[in-house]
Order: C-alpha cells, then sequence, then structure tokens
C-alpha cells in the first residue's frame, strides 16, 4: 500500500465556489491519500457563502478563502501533482510553470455563482456542481494512481473530465 500523498490544486478563475468546494470535498474524501488546494488565475477574494456551507456540510473544518494561483508558483510552494481546472475560462489561460511539472486535466462544471435568481434556484446551481464535482472526485479517488505512470494518469484524468459531458444534457 503506497503512503504516498497526492497533491492536488483545482483552478477556476475567481477561486469563489467550484474550485474550494473541489478542495474542500477532496480533503475530506480522500483524506491520508490526497492533499488539496484551490486557487484562481483572477480570484474573486471571496468565497461564496453556499460554497463554503456545503464543505461545512461535510465536515470540511479549515478556513475557505480565495486565492491567485501564484502562491503555488513559487519555488518554496508545495509541489503539485495533478493541476484540474473546473471552469472553461481557467482551462483557456495561460498558466504559470508550476514547480515538478504537475499532471494537468479540465473538468468542466458550471458556475452556480453566475446563477441569478432567487435563493432557491441558487441554491439548487451550487447542489449541481456540488454533486457534479461528488461524481467526478469519486472517480478520481478510485484511480490507483500509486500504479499509473504520468500519461496514463493524465488520461485517466481527463476522461473522468469527459463523464460528465455525455450526461449533462
Amino acid at each position: 500500500m503506497s503512503t504516498r500523498i497526492f497533491n492536488v490544486l483545482f483552478l477556476c478563475t475567481g477561486n469563489s465556489a467550484r474550485s474550494v468546494m473541489a478542495e474542500a470535498m477532496l480533503n475530506v474524501l480522500g483524506e491520508g491519500r490526497f492533499h488539496a488546494f484551490s486557487a484562481g488565475s483572477f480570484p474573486s477574494g471571496t468565497v461564496q457563502p453556499i460554497a463554503a456551507e456545503l464543505a461545512r456540510s461535510i465536515g470540511y473544518q479549515e478556513p475557505l478563502r480565495s486565492k491567485s494561483w501564484d502562491e503555488f508558483a513559487r519555488p518554496d510552494s508545495p509541489p503539485i501533482d495533478i493541476v484540474i481546472t473546473v471552469c472553461d475560462n481557467a482551462a483557456g489561460e495561460v498558466c504559470p510553470i508550476w514547480p515538478g511539472h504537475p499532471v494537468t486535466a479540465h473538468w468542466g462544471i458550471p458556475d452556480p455563482a453566475a446563477v441569478q435568481g432567487s435563493e432557491q434556484e441558487r441554491r439548487h446551481a451550487f447542489q449541481s456542481a456540488w454533486m457534479m464535482l461528488r461524481r467526478r472526485i469519486d472517480l478520481l479517488l478510485a484511480l490507483p494512481l500509486d500504479k499509473l505512470d504520468r500519461l496514463a494518469t493524465q488520461r485517466e484524468l481527463r476522461a473522468i473530465g469527459e463523464t460528465e459531458r455525455a450526461h449533462e444534457h
């Protein structure tokens, strides 16, 4: 049994909802196997209250904060093994050079923070994004990462990002 802990960085533009929820979820569900972080290319500086509430609902205790991806591109940053973009904007942006040359994948998730409407409609959008992330993180947790080489890992992670697309429409 591998004792290696994989560092995963979830990225989106604002780092206020999807990437923050993914960070909390993977830290709780993958405890002991994964250490998750999140950041944004243009961080909003705030975490969406519903995202924070969902993170707390699964037992995530750490304070969530919106931060720049530059924090993870410094020489003294934790070495990142996997970078996953969760918004289409961030996937198209020119990323910093990450120390450690991580495997990258894109898991596009619709932005719940962009939904306008009643409190119930907004909550539904966050719940949908949460469930989509949960299914993808469950698939990530099922991967035998310590047995896969870099290319196989990247292929599997990218396939996870495609799984929902067929079911979304």
